[in-house]
């Protein structure tokens, strides 16, 4: 017997309160800046004095204040998600020209930790359509820390691991006034940015400030194919300061602007005529605290999130609809050190309250009909506490890390429409519950046989998402299914286990690394034949449920050599596969993929050549709406060029982006979108002193 869902009618004027004003953020500046933009090749590095045990890969985006860093970058003036897909250890899932979803450990972001500067946000479209890393713009950041696993367990509670995108700050240098000028622009989508930077920096204060613009049209596919609402319009406004009280003791303050409007995703049905986020934070930091406490460490912090999506631009659709959403979240964090012998020591307690809500109104074609109206989040709300521990141990031969983490979140369905809309499907389910997550990690670093060796063994666990435990209606396009959460489901649960060998040589470097993961009560959805669809022209409903468990597998090979004092050479390669308890494919994991670049930096020039590719993906499930995607290789080159003027510099970069202009998509592009073709961009910045 089918269960159907008779959509009630519900008043138009249902006002979602908004805070509007954050009073943790403290505004002294707001003038016009931009930071001459660059990344790194990424590295491992070292976040501990004793040895380098963590598996982190830190992506820097270099500003104007590094003049060797940007020129060594292929392309200024990036979006975030280039940035980030970039990185070695990150894939992005696209589904337009903007906001594209990071993927770790071939884990998105219901298995991740995604922060910025160490706050939680959380995003308010049901769809993904807004993941945190697009409410921030590379003009605001310094460098990205991505932490595999329970690496990243500081963060949050997680199973894949953690993103921290960390603040620009000018952390009291005495450089006086600095400001800077750049533009772009690319010719593929005839993007237009522009932006300027104003900084102001002495032994006991200093003031960052930076806005930029981002305009694009539709893209062209490789061939010459036209890929519609691909357009895009972002503006970002950035400022942090801070300011030394006494002793060294500081107080920060940050806020950070951010908007984007006329966002089309051309994967998807819907379209976004606006994505907004406030997002501010007050610090204390204070050197020497308790005893032999150090490196006190406080944040409070505040953030809102407004999310409208709607089909307004869309010719032929059946029936018309709008799904508004809202995120706003509270929190704090506070952490110290403590050196003992051997031992190093760090505390920290942290936790968040969020508030997530969306609506989906829709309008049927006959005006005599009523509006059809349902919460899609009903007014979740979300406590979150947690404490998290390290010891750093020096072993004299190694060293050994060991670090927990033990958090309660609880869970309230605030809006009793939204809550007796679940009930349909489960009668019995309780308002209010509460979870308890915990996590364990160890990872041993040693040298043996001239070569870094690490070995890691940990256990985590997750609570269901807002979409996966309380989603009423959630259309998935890349499957065409219709979602229903499930309050009943129980915490993802995962055993990792990593190793990483790295062999350093006079001039060059071979770091092999490989994890493997065993998820038990893996979440994903499967279909429920009985329930009728919501979505017109939906396959049918899947409701998220527990698979007994899944496995996950990822070996990566990365090479580096210096070839002459100006010549270097990089090259990478990796192999993923995951499968369930049944022997069947997971979705969305990525199949051989390799990339490899020659980059010359002698004086004030430097140029770069790079290839990026992957093989066919044959480990795919159609069940989830995959199929076989084609082997690609893509090709690029720029050239960049310093010029000095008097005391201030100015920066020409030009370059060529898929110089072959191949028609391709990857195994994460949703519903195949082909990537873009040939571009040309061309960046300018000018900086004065």
């Amino acid at each position: 017997m089918k269960t159907e869902f008779d959509v009630r009618s519900y008043p138009k004027n249902r006002i979602c309160p908004k805070t509007k004003a954050l009073l943790l953020s403290t505004i002294f500046v707001i003038a016009f800046q931009l930071k001459v933009l660059a990344q790194e090749q990424a590295v491992i590095t070292v976040n501990d004095t004793i040895l380098p045990v963590n598996l982190d890969e830190v992506i820097v985006i270099a500003n104007y204040k590094n003049a060797l860093e940007h020129r060594a970058q292929n392309k200024p003036l990036s979006t975030l998600d280039e940035y980030l897909e970039s990185s070695k250890k990150l894939n992005m899932i696209k589904r337009g020209a903007y906001a594209w979803e990071p993927v770790l450990n071939d884990m998105s972001s219901e298995r991740l930790t995604v922060s910025i500067d160490g706050m939680r946000i959380f995003g308010a479209c049901t769809d993904k359509m807004d993941p945190i890393t697009s409410y921030v713009d590379v003009s605001n950041l310094n460098d990205i820390h991505v932490a595999s696993g329970q690496q990243g367990a500081a963060h949050g509670a997680t199973i894949g691991g953690s993103i921290d995108l960390r603040l620009e700050k000018s952390n009291f240098k005495p450089t006086g006034w600095v400001g800077a000028f750049e533009t772009g622009f690319e010719s593929n989508n005839a993007a237009r940015i522009i932006g300027g930077e104003l900084n102001y920096s002495d032994d006991n204060f200093y003031i960052d400030s930076d806005v930029i613009f981002r305009k694009a049209d539709n893209y062209v596919a490789g061939g010459g194919e036209e890929v519609n609402y691909s357009q895009f319009e972002k503006y970002n406004l950035s400022t942090n300061a801070g300011l030394k009280i006494d002793n060294d003791k500081k107080l920060l303050a940050s806020f950070i602007f951010d908007e984007a409007r006329d966002v089309g995703y051309p994967a998807l049905p819907m379209d976004v005529s606006l994505a907004r986020a406030f997002i501010g934070s007050v610090s204390y930091i204070q050197p020497k605290f308790i005893g032999a406490l150090t490196d006190w460490n406080s944040k409070v912090y505040a953030n809102s999130i407004t999310h409208i999506m709607d089909d307004s631009k869309r010719p032929d659709v059946p029936i018309r609809m709008d799904m508004p959403g809202w995120s706003d979240t509270y929190g704090y964090y506070s952490q110290a050190k403590l050196k003992l012998e051997k031992h190093a020591f760090l505390f920290k307690i942290d936790g968040f309250y969020n508030r997530s809500l969306a609506e989906m109104t829709m309008y049927p074609n006959d005006p005599n009909e009523n509006e059809m109206f349902m919460l899609t989040w009903p007014d979740v709300r979300t406590l979150n506490s947690g404490l998290y521990a390290e010891d750093i141990y020096d072993l004299n031969e190694g060293t050994l890390k060991i670090s927990s983490r033990i958090t309660v979140q609880g869970f309230t369905i605030a809006d009793e429409f939204g809550l007796n809309s679940l009930r349909i499907f489960y009668p019995t389910m309780p308002q209010r519950q509460t979870r308890f997550l915990k996590s364990f990690s160890s990872l041993y670093a040693t040298k043996m046989a001239k070569a870094d060796v690490k070995l890691g063994l940990s256990y985590g666990d997750r609570a269901p998402s807002v979409s996966e435990g309380f989603g009423f209606y959630l259309f998935n396009s890349f499957d065409n299914h219709d979602y229903i959460g499930d309050p009943n489901l129980e915490n993802e649960k995962s055993l990792e286990g990593n190793v990483s060998f790295l062999f350093p040589f006079k001039n060059f470097k071979l770091n092999l690394e490989g994890n493997y993961f065993h998820t038990m009560d893996y979440i994903i959805g499967e279909v429920s034949p009985d329930l009728s669809v919501m979505t017109i022209g939906a396959d049918g409903v899947k409701i998220y449920k527990n698979l007994e468990y899944a496995n996950l597998y990822n070996v990566s090979l990365d090479g580096t050599y210096q070839i002459t004092p100006g010549f270097s050479w990089n090259g990478f390669i990796s192999y993923h596969r995951g499968k369930d308890q049944h022997n069947n494919n997971l979705p969305f994991i990525s199949p051989f993929a390799y990339r490899s670049s020659v980059q010359y930096v002698k004086g004030s020039f430097s140029g770069n050549i790079a290839m990026n590719g992957a093989a066919e993906q044959v480990n795919f499930n159609p069940s989830y709406g995959e199929d076989r995607t084609k082997a690609y290789t893509i090709f690029s080159v720029s050239l960049g060029k310093t010029l000095s003027i008097s005391d201030n510099s100015l920066y020409l970069k030009t370059g060529v982006e898929n110089i072959f202009d191949t028609n391709y998509s990857t195994y994460a592009d949703w519903k195949n979108i082909p990537r873009m073709g040939r571009n040309i961009f061309l960046t300018c910045s000018y900086t004065i002193n």
